[in-house]
């Protein structure tokens, strides 16, 4: 009963146009994220991609006890953004959006844009840099102003992986944005 409630990711996860023709409602919270806090929507996207696959339920993968008995998580991290259950708390202390919710597609959008506009105040990152706000977002900010992902090049392959996808979003979204807004705009008499 409860698998019933999760929502499912899009079908086609490579396609931003596609993602928000399957999920008209999400364009609505991205954009609404985008104006709060300035976050181009398929930098946000892309971080949301990376993190979870678009999983509104993702966890982190166990350990394993004795290299095959599944074990504890290594981190409290979940929901679309994987996001710190700590670092959650501080956003919602922050921004007062006290019923957010790690595994919702909107309370989430507007948690990556509020932590991107931080990286962007206190790292000075562009807006539109995904490489650098992804290492940030990972890292924290005081992690990535001591440039603790130096020594990752794990990490640094994933930045570069999140750039390419926010280039291709915004190359997408460029094509269908007209007609995203065409189609918000013709809801029943105009009002959804």
């Amino acid at each position: 009963m409860l698998f019933g409630c999760a929502t499912s990711p899009p079908k086609n996860l490579d396609n931003i146009c596609s993602i928000f023709e399957e999920k008209p409602e999400w364009y609505r919270e991205a954009k609404e994220s985008y104006r709060k806090w300035k976050i181009p929507i398929p930098v946000m996207m892309a971080i949301v991609h990376q993190e979870s696959r678009f999983q509104s339920d993702a966890l982190p993968p166990r350990t394993k006890l004795l290299g095959f008995i599944p074990w504890t998580r290594p981190s409290s991290s979940y929901g679309y953004g994987q996001v710190l259950e700590e670092t959650w708390d501080v956003y919602i202390r922050n921004t007062g959006n006290r019923g957010a919710d790690r595994d919702d597609f909107g309370d989430v959008m507007d948690f990556i844009g509020w932590y991107c506009d931080r990286s962007h105040r206190k790292c000075y990152i562009s807006r539109k840099d995904a490489y650098n706000l992804y290492l940030a977002y990972h890292e924290g900010q005081n992690g990535f102003n001591s440039r603790t992902y130096r020594g990752k090049s794990w990490l640094i392959q994933v930045a570069r992986k999140v750039k390419q996808r926010a280039i291709l979003y915004s190359a997408q979204l460029a094509r269908c944005r007209g007609k995203l807004e065409e189609k918000k705009s013709s809801g029943f008499l105009g009002i959804f």
